[in-house]
């Protein structure tokens, strides 16, 4: 049984010349939320469509529920709940009468599917407003409904929160975590917006330009999102290990960044402490000094550019 509720290796999609997506290997674990972030136009929404058997790989390989998806399609996806285009509702119905035809579609037999989805959703049951009187928001929480009226174990939500206003933005932010730490479910969102995802999410996926730049729990992300202590030295991985052994520095506050990098998060430490005991050690310090980056610092530094909303 594989760890991972999605897991690809070497997803490629290419479009001509050009490659939509490249090379990305995902690993989702269970009952997580899942951002995959990334500027728009950056292979999130091709990615998606991937896992969701909409568009065929050029290479590479998925698995869902630790099963190839390739051949399995049919066991896989009635357990897999998506919101990637916007469904096509009808405007002349409610939104209960919309999702009693997907409901007849699907075969759901639970007779309560349709209230529990929208009351996870905070939209009226039988109400007598129509889909085209809807808001954005109000539309977007109907296609959410939709997408879990059949009680999937995994979601995959393309933007849940583009275009909607803060308070919006917030119910959605609410029910997904709710979906989540209440009823088991395996989320993966994505989103152009930084700020969203570091509230959400438990693990992150960085991407840009097609390519999957990294992957990490939003827990160490954010450890790049404060003060630390930056050395440029030779052997940091020996550096680190004398620090641990010389400073009682535990192995957590420190990590090895490239060939001659050191980030030491213990800020209780001083520079002062620190270069004796390389430098009696046979170790060269070229460079000490204090950072303070951001998370949408760190991000820029990643992806080589502006930065994510």
């Amino acid at each position: 049984m594989s760890q991972y509720m999605i897991e690809t290796n070497d997803l490629t999609k290419k479009y001509g010349e050009q490659s939509g997506v490249f090379g990305a290997s995902l690993h989702i674990k269970p009952g997580r939320i899942y951002g995959l972030l990334g500027r728009n136009g950056a292979g999130k929404t091709t990615i998606m469509r991937m896992l969701l058997g909409l568009t065929a790989p050029t290479s590479g390989q998925i698995r869902i529920f630790g099963k190839p998806l390739p051949g399995n399609e049919t066991r896989i996806l009635p357990h897999v709940g998506s919101l990637i285009e916007s469904p096509g509702f009808y405007p002349n119905l409610t939104g209960t009468e919309n999702l009693r035809i997907f409901a007849r579609l699907r075969r759901i037999k639970n007779p309560e599917a349709i209230r529990e989805a929208l009351a996870l959703v905070n939209l009226p049951y039988k109400d007598k407003k129509l889909f085209s009187q809807y808001s954005l928001g109000m539309k977007q929480r109907l296609a959410i409904a939709l997408a879990i009226m059949h009680d999937p174990d995994l979601l995959i939500l393309d933007e849940p929160i583009n275009g909607l206003d803060p308070i919006g933005i917030a119910e959605v932010r609410d029910f997904i975590r709710k979906l989540c730490r209440e009823r088991g479910k395996t989320i993966m969102i994505s989103s152009h917006i930084l700020s969203e995802i570091a509230l959400l999410a438990d693990d992150i996926g960085i991407i840009d330009h097609g390519r999957l730049l990294e992957e990490e729990s939003l827990e160490k992300l954010e450890r790049k999102n404060s003060r630390y202590i930056y050395l440029e030295v030779s052997e940091p991985e020996r550096a680190g290990n004398l620090l641990a052994e010389r400073l009682a520095l535990p192995a957590a506050d420190y990590e090895a960044d490239g060939e001659n990098g050191l980030h030491i998060y213990n800020m209780q430490v001083q520079i002062q402490d620190i270069l004796p005991v390389l430098v009696q050690n046979g170790l060269s310090v070229s460079c000490a000094k204090i950072c303070e980056d951001t998370l949408e610092d760190y991000f820029k530094k990643v992806t080589g550019g502006e930065g994510i909303a």
